[in-house]
């Protein structure tokens, strides 16, 4: 069983910066891919960004592509979203999540979740 918590988010103005982290606990073995999907009332939940174990794929939504960056910690199970030029569009609830690989990931196929952040970006 694997427990994932976000934190991190919070009401910033556009134009703003916020860093989330993800912290994964209990059996994590071996190798695995981490990332974010976002979740705004009224909408499917979307992809936001993924990272494979040694940080050398990474996959962005064209959204936040050249905005968001995304790393990880592998020594303490973290992953990260430095998040900057936020506009109000973004404002959703953040999930991390872990799979086998990124393009696991990205099609969302991932057996764990976090129970999320909210991030809030005003006009």
């Amino acid at each position: 069983q694997v427990r994932l918590v976000e934190s991190g988010g919070g009401l910033v103005q556009a134009g703003g910066s916020l860093k989330l982290s993800c912290t994964a606990s209990g059996r994590t073995f071996g190798t695995y891919a981490m990332g974010w999907f976002r979740q705004a009332p009224g909408k499917e939940r979307e992809f936001v960004s993924a990272i494979s174990w040694h940080g050398s794929t990474t996959s962005y939504a064209d959204s936040v592509n050249g905005r968001f960056t995304i790393s990880r910690d592998r020594a303490r199970s973290t992953v990260y979203l430095q998040m900057n030029s936020l506009k109000p569009e973004d404002t959703a609830v953040y999930y991390c999540t872990i799979e086998r690989d990124t393009e696991s990931v990205r099609n969302g196929q991932g057996k764990y979740w976090g129970q999320g952040t909210q991030v809030t970006i005003s006009s």
